[in-house]
């Protein structure tokens, strides 16, 4: 997957559109740029166009860790032990965005992004909240039109959107133009999510149930297996982005930003093995 600018596998996806094809594209400043008029993009930037499809009828799209998915006739999912809650969306141009809190205080509005890896904030927001970069703060690839950058990664204490609130996500710092920020499955991931593009609703139902057998921890076989892939996936970009910089005698200050990177994930991937094995989660399913 590819986010208008992030690493190997980071992607935009708008299933919730209502009006017809949208283009997305990025200019060799990094700016991210919108418009359903594909005569409108210089002709240099039309090889790297994405194509957001707009559908043509009420949907619902559901996301879950493995990714988003399309579906038409499917019932909201029964509450069971999963917890509902419902916001609001608003509609701007072609996109969506809600209402989210960060950090318990402060109130922006973020384009709900379903296939983004992780929630973005702006420099702005990051120094609202007290938050700098330094030596040892991890770095991830960021891919634009024509070049590749690195973007720092921070966690937020909290993220609060309606009810449902999350402890300790990550985000990257990127300035969206036009936009206070992103909202991706960095907090998404936790949700099977659908969105009601003509009500201009969305619902989140919890993905942690009741612990069992074929749910240790309370978790899918799917979301702890979409979960380790993740960071695997990510080691080994980052692991082979590091070759590439050591190629480089002027690189010191990205080698060190992409080693901090690694040292960040390989962290987080021991954590999660810590907390897969007291939950009692089989060994393939960490692969």
């Amino acid at each position: 997957m590819n986010l208008f600018i992030f690493f190997f596998f980071f992607s935009l996806f708008f299933g919730s559109m209502a009006h017809g094809d949208v283009y997305k594209w990025v200019d060799e400043k990094g700016t991210l740029h919108f418009t359903d008029d594909l005569s409108k993009i210089p002709e240099r930037y039309r090889p790297d166009v994405e194509i957001l499809k707009g559908p043509k009828r009420k949907e619902t799209i559901e996301v879950s860790p493995s990714g988003p998915k399309e579906k038409t006739t499917s019932p909201p999912p029964k509450k069971e032990d999963h917890q509902e809650v419902e916001v609001d969306l608003i509609r701007k141009h072609e996109i969506f965005l809600t209402e989210v809190i960060l950090n318990g205080r402060l109130k922006q509005y973020f384009v709900v992004d379903t296939g983004a890896s992780f929630t973005l904030i702006s420099q702005p927001t990051a120094t609202e909240l007290g938050i700098f970069i330094d030596e040892t703060t991890p770095f991830l690839r960021v891919s634009s039109v024509s070049d590749i950058l690195l973007t720092p990664l921070i966690t937020l204490k909290s993220i609060r959107v309606g009810k449902a609130e999350l402890q300790d996500v990550e985000a990257l710092i990127y300035t969206m133009p036009n936009y206070q920020g992103l909202l991706g499955n960095s907090f998404l991931n936790k949700f099977k999510v659908t969105i009601d593009s003509l009500n201009g609703k969305m619902r989140l139902y919890s993905l942690k149930g009741i612990p069992s057998p074929d749910r240790p921890g309370g978790y899918s076989k799917d979301y702890w297996v979409s979960q380790f892939r993740f960071y695997h996936r990510t080691l080994e970009e980052l692991k082979r982005l590091k070759s590439i910089y050591e190629s480089r005698s002027t690189a010191t200050k990205e080698l060190m930003r992409i080693n901090n990177g690694i040292r960040y994930f390989e962290y987080q991937l021991g954590e999660l093995e810590r907390k897969a094995s007291l939950a009692g989660v089989p060994r393939n399913w960490r692969e």
